[in-house]
């Protein structure tokens, strides 16, 4: 399948928000073209929008006005089911059907595009080996995995009919440090060889930077910032500016009081003098109370069962 661009032509969407309020605007007169063959990064606050942008792409969400374009041809006149098929979307939370095998969670696209039995197996297989799963993990349950392995089977699942465009809405959110800088790694990878237009939501600056060409930043609706990935640490813009801020804010704990933290404004790059507590300890009392706490030993271990559904009972 031939790769494709994504343009928006002048992007509008607006939802019924109240009898007081006739209309909340979501998104406001975005015009972006995302290039072929090229990785895209999303950020921006929780709610402004990026995931409503996302969402326009494979028409889950419909413009008030203005249009978006996948190769060319608008969606609001494509046949959907030939659309979204063509389209890969990874969600934070896999989106894994909990009743079906790895096997069939993986090549259900394919078996939707009418593939024989044997060659979804075999691609399925293949699937799993890309995002470095043994196969020994098709005929288990989603439950039975990890929430990395998990991840990685969701990935697996949305490239596996070769998609034109990826899309992955904070993919990797939910995972420790550790097995999302793995799981990074692996993506990037796969997106060197893959030949997809990618667009890719996410929180982490430096996830954005590793992994994306472009970086754009949307606020409230709106585009604020649309940059190379290499221009975004010497912007001057101050939404950038500020992001990158917070990113490397330095937390206040008792062994920086009194000693230079970042102030708590967005856009500020002035130091301010944490205050150093003044109270004396009392001689009378214990110098620590013990920690009555039970330690990580102690705690019981999650149950690896699934927990009961109501069809089940």
């Amino acid at each position: 399948m031939s790769t494709q661009g994504v343009e928006f032509e002048s992007l509008n969407v607006s939802v019924p928000a109240s009898k007081s309020q006739a209309h909340r605007q979501l998104l406001h007169d975005i015009t972006l073209r995302i290039e072929p063959n090229t990785t895209t990064a999303l950020l921006g606050r929780s709610g402004s929008g990026k995931t409503t942008l996302l969402r326009t792409i494979n028409a889950l969400v419909h413009p008030t006005s203005g249009r978006v374009l996948v190769g060319g041809q608008d969606v609001a006149t494509a046949d959907p089911i030939h659309l979204r098929r063509s389209i890969g979307y990874v969600i934070q939370d896999t989106g894994l059907f909990p009743r079906m095998t790895i096997a069939r969670n993986i090549g259900m696209a394919l078996e939707l595009a009418g593939l024989p039995e044997f060659e979804i197996r075999r691609r399925a297989a293949i699937m799993l080996h890309h995002v470095g799963l043994p196969n020994d993990l098709l005929p288990r349950y989603p439950w039975q995995l990890s929430g990395g392995q998990r991840q990685r089977v969701g990935l697996a699942r949305a490239i596996a009919n070769e998609p034109s465009v990826l899309l992955m809405d904070e993919p990797f959110g939910a995972l420790d440090p550790l097995t999302r800088s793995e799981m990074q790694t692996m993506l990037r990878d796969l997106l060197v060889q893959a030949e997809s237009t990618t667009i890719v939501i996410t929180h982490d600056l430096e996830e954005a930077l590793y992994l994306a060409d472009r970086v754009i930043f949307i606020d409230e609706g709106r585009v604020v910032a649309d940059l190379p990935f290499n221009e975004v640490r010497t912007s001057e813009n101050p939404d950038v500016q500020a992001y990158i801020a917070a990113t490397h804010r330095i937390p206040v704990t008792p062994l920086t009081l009194g000693t230079t933290t970042p102030a708590h404004t967005a856009h500020s790059t002035t130091p301010t003098t944490a205050s150093v507590p003044t109270s004396v300890p009392d001689p009378d009392l214990p110098a620590q109370l013990p920690d009555t706490q039970p330690s990580d030993a102690e705690q019981p271990a999650p149950s690896d069962q699934p927990k009961q559904n109501w069809w089940e009972i």
